[in-house]
């Protein structure tokens, strides 16, 4: 299933300083990944954040991977 993170990721310079989050929420993509790799599933994402669904959480690891994708660590 490929995910178009645009339809659930937004940055508005007047939600959160600019930083990209979950449309319509103030749910900072940043967490969402913070959780993930803390080992959290997403059945527990969803009941701790009802605003959001599991589209949006896919979303945000598609979003991340795009941003690092051609990115060089060195």
């Amino acid at each position: 299933m490929e995910i178009n993170w645009n339809k659930y990721i937004e940055t508005n310079p007047k939600i959160m300083f600019g930083k990209p989050v979950i449309i319509g929420t103030r749910i900072p993509v940043d967490l969402i990944l913070e959780k993930l790799s803390l080992g959290e599933t997403t059945e527990q994402l969803l009941k701790s954040y009802p605003s959001i669904n599991k589209e949006s959480i896919y979303a945000c690891l598609a979003f991340a991977s795009e941003s690092v994708r051609n990115e060089v660590v060195t």
